[in-house]
């Protein structure tokens, strides 16, 4: 072969037009690709955090240097001073025990005293200043109730966090109220502070939600700070997608993130290596227990994963692939055939994949059924990892039907002892093509007009590769 090498002489201008040119060029996708990640780049969302207060009659006690109440709203106020300056936070509060003094006991005496609304912290620190105990404590009819504190949202993490010095007071059951909020996916799993609240307790409260017993004023400071840390934190994972070595070389698939609790979509990723080589790093809220799936063909699901707050977390799952390549060689007659794939001893379509095409599949075996006229079954086809299964479909042949009068045929495949159907003729056509495999083949006609059976026609005909076969029937 010669190769001929052609020279472009510029002069320097020239040359500085074409660098100019190309600086500008890179200037501009480089703007075009910042643009386009801004627009991709999602928006934080709203943290709400409700605060559950406890003004029931027990909170006149008396705790270290004084009053519960007085501690525990003046450590409160000090937090919501530090939120009131931050972004994507809005708070509200609900008070209980705080309207009807005991005894009697008023298992109704729960309130939002101040709802969710950008620049309410105001409200909320006067409402806490002049909060009086009196009454009882309903947990669980509080919980239940704050289901309609959170007004819609569509990009919103809604959180509680329940302070208290004492259990449930009434028939409620806070357990099973918590639980069902967030099975509704209302809330994320609350966080419950108990003040000074006996050890023997706290079993009461772990189903509640994250519990943390305070006995004392620095501790209840210190436990404060924390809650609102792990509230508003996010962490960082990466799901590495291992292939039969072990080795997390799959992606390039989208991964679904499920709250294992309400069962709803958290996040969506399509998962990829970085430019460092390894599978890239996410941020997602650690505070939700999740179910992975990963949208490989079969899919792989975990479940009940937990995240570790403060470091990255890593998820590893199991999914080897190969591809699957099905062709036809030469024929463009097939360029709309569609082939079902089936897992092998599993009767459940796992997909739909069109001819001259290439899917990647899990590692394992595969039944095909190619439909063709007539179907063609493949069995136990094998997928290895990173590597590519061939399947070429025989090339087709074309019968051309010629009929003298609309009525009434079917095609069959004849063996020894049985016709087994393939194909009926449209009984309002004279004239059809019908794309074969190449085989031998028997056609059954009786013209629709024609009322005695006997006028049956019977014809045998052979379809080749690539080539087309006329059968007149009349």
């Amino acid at each position: 072969m010669k190769i001929i090498k052609v020279d472009y002489i510029i002069n320097p201008n020239q040359k500085l037009k074409i660098t100019f040119k190309y600086i500008l060029f890179f200037i501009l996708s480089f703007c075009t690709t910042y643009s386009q990640a801004q627009k991709i780049n999602p928006t934080p969302p709203t943290s709400r955090i409700l605060f559950v207060f406890d003004a029931s009659q027990s909170m006149y006690g008396t705790w270290e240097s004084g009053k519960k109440i007085n501690i525990a709203r003046n450590y409160l106020i000090q937090i919501i001073d530090s939120l009131e300056q931050m972004d994507n936070i809005q708070l509200a509060l609900r008070v209980y025990g705080h309207q009807s003094p005991v005894p009697p006991q008023d298992c109704s005496d729960t309130k939002l005293e101040v709802p969710f609304s950008p620049g309410n912290e105001g409200q909320i620190r006067q409402k806490l200043r002049y909060l009086i105990p009196k009454g009882t404590t309903p947990i669980a009819n509080s919980l239940e109730l704050a289901a309609n504190d959170f007004p819609p949202c569509d990009n919103c993490r809604n959180i509680i966090i329940l302070i208290t010095d004492g259990i449930e007071a009434c028939d409620g059951d806070p357990c099973q109220a918590s639980l069902n909020l967030q099975k509704k996916g209302i809330i994320l799993k609350p966080f419950v502070i108990g003040i000074g609240i006996d050890p023997n307790f706290e079993k009461t409260f772990e189903c509640v939600g994250h519990f943390y017993n305070t006995p004392n004023e620095e501790k209840f400071q210190e436990v404060l700070g924390v809650v609102i840390s792990r509230a508003l934190n996010s962490t960082t994972a990466q799901v590495n997608l291992l292939d039969i070595h072990g080795t997390p070389s799959e992606t390039n698939v989208n991964m679904t993130f499920f709250d294992h609790i309400s069962g709803r979509v958290k996040y969506n990723f399509v998962h990829t290596i970085n430019y460092m080589g390894n599978p890239d790093t996410l941020i997602i809220d650690p505070l939700i227990e999740y179910d992975v799936v990963v949208h490989t063909l079969p899919a792989v699901k975990k479940e009940e994963i937990i995240l570790t707050e403060g470091k990255h977390n890593m998820i590893g799952l199991h999914t080897p692939q190969g591809s699957l390549h099905i062709t036809c060689p030469g024929s463009n007659q097939y360029k709309d055939l569609d082939i079902i794939i089936r897992q092998s001893a599993n009767h459940q379509t796992l997909n739909i994949q069109n001819n001259n095409t290439k899917v990647k599949y899990l590692v394992g075996e595969y039944d095909l059924e190619i439909l063709s006229i007539p179907r063609v079954y493949v069995n136990n086809v094998k997928i290895d990892q990173s590597t590519t299964t061939n399947i070429a479909i025989p090339r087709p042949g074309i019968a051309n039907f010629s009929i003298a009068s609309s009525g009434f045929g079917s095609i069959y495949v004849e063996t020894a002892d049985t016709l087994k159907w393939i194909y009926n003729l449209d009984e309002r056509k004279l004239h059809q093509n019908i794309i074969m495999q190449p085989g031998n083949y028997r056609v059954v006609y009786r013209p629709k007009n024609i009322k005695q059976s006997i006028y049956t026609i019977n014809k045998k005909f052979t379809i080749k590769s690539g080539s087309s076969k006329k059968i007149i029937l009349y």
